[in-house]
C-alpha cells in the first residue's frame, strides 16, 4: 500500500535532480561561451556568422 507512493516520490526526486544537473551544465557552458565571445575581437565573425547568419546592427 505504501510502496507506490514511495516509488513515485523517489522517481520525482531522481527526475528533479536530473533536470537540475542538466541545467547547471548548460548554464556553465553558456557562461563559458559568453566569456569567450567577450574576449574575442569585435571585427572577427563567429562561426555562426561565417555560415551566413544575419547580424543585427
Amino acid at each position: 500500500m505504501v510502496l507506490w507512493p514511495a516509488v513515485t516520490l523517489i522517481g520525482f526526486l531522481v527526475l528533479t535532480a536530473l533536470v537540475i544537473a542538466m541545467g547547471t551544465s548548460s548554464t556553465a557552458r553558456y557562461e563559458r561561451e559568453q566569456r569567450a565571445s567577450a574576449a574575442r575581437p569585435a571585427g572577427r565573425p563567429s562561426a555562426a556568422e561565417a555560415v551566413g547568419a544575419v547580424r543585427a546592427a
